[in-house]
């Protein structure tokens, strides 16, 4: 059926052609009413007239209003020639339908209304018959079912047609919404493997930079550099193979865990790393800690983990303090050092950049800018109503 359709629509002129010879034939052979006594005699006149009503038809979808007007005007010129009665009504009735299958509906009737005057006046006019008679009345219903006919058809392709774009825009959408999420998820991974590797990248490079400074002088504390070295490259590695092992497990997404980082609990282990690379950190927690939902302590806990790397990276020799609030309503994240003020706003990297959208995603809030003088603040409000706890 579709290929049919398909090769109806490719070869217009064609299939117009063969309704146009099949409208001729069945003009010149039929019988109105089925009653043989009431044919109409053909004349070379009607035959002539009545080809080539049937031939405008071949070009009836590219001029539909033209085709019509000559349809129209050839069975008026018919019925002042040879009587009331005609065998042309079926190119006319054709004409007409295709005319409102091409046009508005408003301009299908019009146009049809106008047609069912004239014919129907024309028929009046050269017999005794009434606005009443038979014949009259058969004129213009015969004209209302070829409009009828045709509106229908009009509608019913609008109709397929709104389907078939409704269906197209609904496969685009399903397209986009399947490449939003894929950025979505790519961006949810670069944040993850920025969050798990930086600040350990980040201690390491501080203590080769100690043990180098110290190896000559005091071996004890490049031991001790060392292994510090040795602890975050096996925490990085770790963390590393936890995140990719889950991007690699198969499974619904209802079945894997919805982040593999770590939460708030793990706070106290963080600041551990970053004191012993030698920074100074005031880690303190402000109201009454509860539960919290999942985002929301991962983002907070991010957050403090790449604030105090940026601190380690960039501030030099600075003291730094962790403010966690617990309120009724949210979650506050403040982090303050007194270092070279901004050195975290001039930085190249991605650590500002993931933890804005971080908190953003969780529907909070995220600022940073110079801390009095020369410190740098990283401030982050998060959502964590005490009804949501889990």
């Amino acid at each position: 059926m579709i290929r049919l359709r398909d090769a109806i629509r490719s070869r217009p002129y064609l299939v117009d052609t063969a309704i146009a010879v099949l409208t001729f034939a069945a003009t010149m052979a039929g019988r109105p009413g089925g009653h043989p006594e009431r044919a109409v005699p053909l004349t070379s006149a009607t035959i002539a007239l009545g080809a080539v009503m049937c031939a405008a038809l071949v070009f009836r979808r590219a001029w539909p209003r033209t085709v019509a007007a000559v349809a129209v005007a050839g069975l008026i010129v018919s019925l002042v020639a040879g009587g009331p009665r005609t065998p042309l009504d079926l190119a006319t009735a054709v004409a007409l339908a295709t005319l409102a299958t091409h046009n508005p509906r408003r301009v299908a009737w019009t146009a049809g209304a106008i047609s069912a005057i004239l014919l129907a006046g024309t028929r009046i006019a050269v017999s005794d018959v009434s606005w009443m008679g038979q014949e009259v009345a058969g004129q213009i219903a015969w004209i209302g079912m070829a409009i009828a006919a045709g509106d229908s058809l009009r509608s019913r392709r609008a109709y397929i047609s709104a389907v078939e774009e409704r269906a197209r825009r609904a496969e685009q959408t399903r397209e986009e919404e399947a490449e939003r999420r894929v950025m979505e998820e790519r961006l949810r991974i670069a944040r993850e493997l920025h969050d798990v590797l930086a600040h350990h990248i980040a201690l390491i490079n501080v203590q080769a930079q100690v043990a180098s400074h110290v190896m000559d002088d005091e071996p004890r504390q490049a031991r001790e550099a060392l292994g510090h070295i040795r602890q975050a490259g096996r925490s990085a590695l770790e963390e590393l193979r936890t995140t990719v092992g889950l991007l690699r497990r198969p499974g619904t997404v209802e079945e894997l865990p919805t982040e593999p980082a770590p939460g708030l609990d793990r706070l106290p282990e963080l600041i551990t790393s970053f004191t012993a690379a030698g920074l100074t950190v005031d880690c303190r927690l402000e109201g009454t800690p509860r539960p919290l939902p999942s985002p929301v302590e991962l983002t907070a806990f991010r957050v403090v983990q790449e604030a105090l790397t940026n601190v380690s990276k960039h501030a030099g020799k600075a003291t730094t303090q962790v403010r966690i609030t617990y309120g009724r309503r949210d979650l506050t994240v403040d982090v303050t050092d007194d270092g070279r003020g901004g050195g975290n706003a001039t930085s190249t990297g991605h650590g500002l950049v993931g933890m804005r959208e971080r908190a953003l995603s969780v529907g909070g809030t995220f600022s940073v800018g110079p801390f009095t003088e020369r410190g740098f603040r990283v401030h982050a409000v998060l959502p964590a109503p005490e009804t949501s706890a889990i």
